[in-house]
């Protein structure tokens, strides 16, 4: 179920923005489909299966719907898009025509979301993921997992700045917790489910009671010192538990 809030964006979404689109499908994933969503402070995160790709007038529309949309609905400025066309060209690793942080890009739809799909997305309309998205195995999802973690998350920690943003705080912290589960057992899990993971991996506490306040209770404001040890306490803890975990599940370990 979702709330009247996030349900009027989304119906709002597919009358304004899908409509005039060659539209299959549209399947929620992430924390909507998945149980975990909190209206205001959560994404909207949704794939939109096309019969085809959209023409050069249609991206324009496209991107002038959604900043119609996040104009008049406040929770529509959280709401990510992927426009995927079927059959889908080059694969999995294809970037498609993506609507994400207020603008037009270009993203693959990765084996988290495909997995994420196919165990609990949630169809908005349209057929549902079995038929045209192709099923993720164990092993291509725990390469993503690595992946990621070696090639995206762990060369971030240079950037020590960029680390006093709760938002970088909170994607580094609730990846690297997230990423175990798979790597473990072949199954994804939610991101407060990861928030105990991280307490288990012997992340700081501090830093996990301000992640789960700003995502479930009542927020503080962030003070500037705060911020600068957040960040030490983050990447002083992740750099390491990156390595482990690259160690110990990399195929050649």
């Amino acid at each position: 179920m979702t709330d009247e809030s996030t349900r009027q964006t989304l119906d709002r979404f597919a009358a304004d923005v899908c409509r005039p689109l060659p539209l299959v499908s549209v399947w929620a994933h992430g924390s909507l489909a998945g149980g975990d969503h909190r209206p205001g402070r959560s994404d909207l995160d949704l794939v939109a299966v096309l019969n085809r790709r959209c023409t050069r007038t249609e991206r324009t529309r496209l991107a002038e719907a959604h900043e119609s949309l996040a104009r008049e609905l406040p929770l529509a400025v959280k709401l990510h898009c992927a426009y995927l066309p079927v059959p889908e060209p080059g694969g999995p690793s294809r970037r498609h025509l993506t609507w994400a942080h207020e603008k037009l890009v270009r993203c693959p739809v990765t084996p988290v979301a495909r997995r994420e799909l196919h165990t609990f997305g949630m169809v908005l309309h349209g057929p549902p993921p079995a038929g045209p998205l192709p099923r993720v195995s164990d092993a291509e999802l725990a390469a993503f997992v690595l992946g990621d973690l070696a090639g995206y998350w762990r060369p971030a920690l240079a950037h020590r700045k960029r680390w006093r943003r709760d938002v970088w705080v909170d994607l580094g912290m609730l990846t690297l917790a997230r990423a175990l589960v798979p790597l473990r057992e072949g199954r994804l899990i939610t991101k407060a489910e990861a928030l105990g993971e991280l307490l288990g991996l012997g992340a700081p506490g501090e830093v996990v009671d301000d992640i789960r306040r700003r995502r479930y209770g009542e927020p503080r404001p962030a003070t500037p010192d705060w911020t600068i040890r957040r960040a030490e306490l983050t990447v002083s803890f992740l750099g390491p538990a990156i390595d482990r975990v690259l160690a110990e599940h990399s195929p050649a370990a």
